[in-house]
């Protein structure tokens, strides 16, 4: 009974002073994530978009350029075969469940001129695949209230199409903005005509976004004069540029004046772009590609630029090396000054020796993130976060039909919520996207584009017949989310919240193209089959790398080791195992928190990056920092990750965000394997510190077991305090997760000096904070244990990256010394 009593006395004198702490911490933390990611109501203020604001101006309006105009053809190409714009039927001539559209032919292939000029039907080509795609995406559009009042607020929701039953992915598209004004491409054209004879246009894919009729290549040399009424002062938008000559491959062609229209400042208090003093602008050394068309007398007005040097293949720097490279993706690619402004750098990360040769092509997965305005008339950002935007893209190696020189032609697969700019969650060129005067970001933004090429995605495989694309299924699981994004699934409102957003449901397409590439491998013997019966074989070689890098991908997107549950259900659906049950979108913090790494476009960014340099991939970085004209009220801000703004002074090292990350890295499930690694290092404890312990009498059987309660108290109090805060402070917090490393022997050196301290600690804390741990703490055996546990636990987390499996280690270590080997008695005693 007196040990009883001496032990209930102990456990009542642990000091709590070491918990209080930490537990406020990192209520403070949680409290800080939730009022940064958490939407918040509004106030409903009633006012204009930034679309409407620009549609006042008469060049920005479609039918400011004439539906018949010529172009010289040295000069100018039409941006693709066939252009044109998007109209809306009414419902009066739409049927529920059919999709199609009217479009106002604008350009034509050459024995197809007629067209021009001609308002046709634009509709699916009759494949299975397509009608799925369809049928998949198809809505019922009732706006909610939520949407009612995002609309007032100018927010541009789909208004036309409210009320309307079975919208399908033309009429989602054509019906996006208030007005019939959307140009778009088109590729892989059947030409029918009907029974009436109106000729009907039939796709395989789905139009592109994109600007302008035709694009040509010039070199911009100044302002030109411009004439304005007497006694009166005019913006002077009118340029004298000289067109890229093809016999000589320099800029010494035809010279012409251009008017490159200076655009309205709108709600955000600057214009979307400006052409001033845009003839000095370092991104244009190598000429700019004007996107637009004619007015009515004649003159080219520009509606989008595009710098030439960022689409060609000569990077200004070659990075050789996974950890060098891994090191710019974290540390150099968002490294900006306000003084970068109007510049553009240009990357290539090689992981390995061999040839870095891009040829014609080669194609890319993109990753894009923009960042944010800063300057005199900067924009708001919520707690020292640049958030920006993700997306991914596709690139492949052209041959410019201007310089015949080897391109990057670049499109955009834009999940893309609702806003005030009219831009539509959809397919865009660069051009369209980026660079138009509009509505682009190029010029007032700065702007991160990753290139990966890997040969095991971008190539697609032929298994004796049956063929496989992981790009081209990637692509359609991306199509099906923007479709989803247009309609709002129905709502009309596709809002942003932590666990819905461009970078989470683009990473939930993601995560759907693997699970329906391995559903149909599953399914496919003969894949099997021909796999076992060519083991040499290079596409062999070729697919086990895309199964590895399709399970580290899942593990990036599930980092807690759980599936959301509406991913899951999306990704059945898609499949056909969904079993009749209706999908769903989860906006829960719990759902954000299970896809944690996927919530802000900084960080999924860079851990794509890196992950898809660890797997070998060629790496391209293509940065702009608000190029074009110069204003001079802005400046280029870093996309960052959660608190990134929140820094040490004088350095950009942000402890918060790097904390936050570690702690949420860690806390993933263990998976089989790391139950292994518990239990064999558990062994590897016993073996060495069992001998030497009872060697030396410091450990000795002293288990009672009739002492529960105390034993139970025993058990809880050791679980959050040596084992939880222990782990956090020494190993969890300062190191590193094992995903994030770089360099395994710096990493390795930083941990051993950590485990330096843990070992400090100890008496150090038996001089403090836990008096009782006086004079046992200074023992040098238990010293030599403790430091065998901590050594055991460092290991054991760089081998699992799991806080739990150090934390049941450590927890498991230190009751059974207290309650079997001498631990209690020789705290009590002393």
């Amino acid at each position: 009974m007196q040990n009883e009593k001496s032990s209930s006395s102990w456990q009542l004198r642990r000091p709590n002073r070491w918990r209080s702490p930490f537990f406020i911490f990192w209520v403070v933390l949680i409290a800080i994530a939730l009022w940064l990611f958490y939407p918040r109501p509004q106030p409903i203020i009633t006012q204009g978009s930034n679309y409407a604001i620009h549609k006042r101006q008469d060049f920005n309006q479609t039918q400011f350029y004439p539906l018949n105009q010529t172009v010289n053809p040295d000069l100018y190409q039409p941006v693709a075969e066939w252009v044109g714009r998007l109209i809306l039927p009414t419902p009066q001539q739409i049927p529920p469940g059919e999709d199609w559209v009217w479009m106002e032919v604008q350009h034509a292939p050459t024995e197809l001129q007629q067209l021009v000029g001609q308002v046709v039907r634009l509709e699916w080509q009759d494949q299975p695949e397509l009608k799925s795609y369809v049928q998949a995406v198809q809505q019922d559009i009732k706006f909610t209230q939520e949407t009612k009042n995002s609309a007032a607020t100018g927010i541009i929701h789909p208004s036309r199409l409210d009320g309307r039953l079975k919208v399908g992915p033309l009429q989602s598209l054509a019906g996006a903005r208030p007005n019939d004004d959307l140009i778009v491409t088109l590729d892989d054209v059947k030409l029918l005509e009907s029974n009436s004879g109106q000729p009907r246009l039939q796709i395989a894919h789905e139009p592109v976004l994109a600007t302008g009729r035709f694009y040509g290549l010039v070199k911009i040399l100044s302002p030109a004069a411009k004439v304005c009424p007497e006694n009166t002062t005019c913006a002077n938008d009118l340029f004298q540029v000289r067109h890229y000559n093809r016999t000589s491959r320099q800029f010494d062609g035809v010279e012409e004046i251009i008017r490159i229209p200076q655009q309205v400042v709108d709600r955000r208090n600057i214009p979307p772009s400006t052409p001033n003093q845009l003839e000095n602008s370092p991104a244009g050394k190598a000429g700019w590609y004007i996107y637009g068309g004619k007015n009515a007398a004649g003159v080219f007005v520009v509606q989008g630029l595009v710098p030439r040097s960022l689409l060609q293949l000569q990077p200004d720097k070659i990075i050789s090396g996974k950890a060098a490279g891994l090191n710019y993706i974290k540390n150099e690619n968002w490294q900006i000054t306000p003084q970068d402004q109007g510049t553009i750098g240009k990357v290539l990360l090689n992981p390995t020796a061999t040839s870095s040769h891009w040829q014609e092509g080669d194609k890319a997965i993109l990753l894009h993130n923009f960042g944010g305005i800063g300057g005199k008339k900067a924009e708001n950002f919520p707690a020292f976060t640049v958030t920006g935007h993700f997306a991914f893209g596709l690139a492949q190696v052209v041959r410019e039909p201007i310089t015949q020189e080897l391109q990057f032609a670049i499109d955009y697969l834009q999940i893309y919520a609702n806003n005030s700019d009219g831009i539509i969650s959809g397919t865009h060129t660069w051009a369209d996207y980026m660079g138009n005067l509009q509505w682009g970001w190029a010029a007032t933004r700065p702007i991160s584009d990753v290139l990966m090429k890997f040969a095991p995605v971008t190539q697609n495989y032929n298994f004796g017949g049956i063929k496989l694309s992981p790009v081209t299924e990637f692509q359609q699981q991306l199509q099906v989310m923007m479709a989803r994004y247009r309609t709002g699934d129905g709502t009309g409102g596709a809002t942003v919240s932590p666990a819905t957003s461009c970078v989470q449901d683009s990473s939930q397409a993601l995560y759907i193209a693997i699970q329906v590439i391995t559903e149909q491998v599953a399914k496919e013997p003969a894949i099997q089959q021909w796999l076992n019966t060519h083991p040499n074989d290079p596409q062999t070689s070729r697919f086990q790398e895309l199964v590895s890098l399709g399970e580290a991908l899942e593990n990036q997107l599930t980092p807690l080791g759980i599936v959301r549950a509406d991913w899951q259900s999306h990704a059945d659906y898609l499949m056909g195992t969904g079993k009749g049950q209706k999908t769903f979108r989860d906006r829960s913090i719990w759902a954000a928190l299970t896809s944690w790494r996927t919530m802000l476009p900084r960080q999924a960014q860079d851990e794509l990056a890196a992950l898809f340099l660890r797997h070998d991939a060629q790496l391209w970085f293509l940065r702009t920092n608000q190029i074009g004209g110069l204003n001079p009220d802005i400046a280029p801000l870093a996309a960052t990750m959660a608190l990134g703004y929140l820094t040490i002074p004088g350095t950009n090292i942000a402890p918060i965000t790097i904390l936050l990350n570690r702690f949420l890295a860690s806390i993933v499930l263990p998976q089989s394997t790391d139950w292994l690694v518990v239990a064999g290092t558990l062994l590897i404890y016993t073996a060495i510190a069992l001998p030497l312990g009872l060697k030396t009498g410091f450990l000795y059987w002293s288990f009672t077991p009739t002492q529960k309660i105390s034993q139970f108290k025993i058990v809880l109090q050791s679980a959050i305090s040596p084992a939880l805060t222990e782990e956090l402070v020494f190993r969890v917090l300062p190191l590193p997760h094992p995903i994030e490393v770089i360099n395994w022997y710096q990493w390795g050196l930083w941990a051993g000096f950590i485990l330096v301290l843990f070992i400090i600690y100890h008496p150090l804390n038996a001089r403090t904070f836990f008096r009782t741990g006086y004079p046992t703490f200074f023992q040098p055996i238990f010293l030599t244990l403790a430091g065998l546990l901590g050594l055991c636990c460092t290991v054991a987390y760089a081998l699992t990256g799991s806080f739990w499996v150090i934390f049941l280690i450590h927890w498991i270590i230190v009751v059974v010394w207290l309650l079997a080997f001498g631990g209690q008695r020789h705290l009590i005693a002393e």
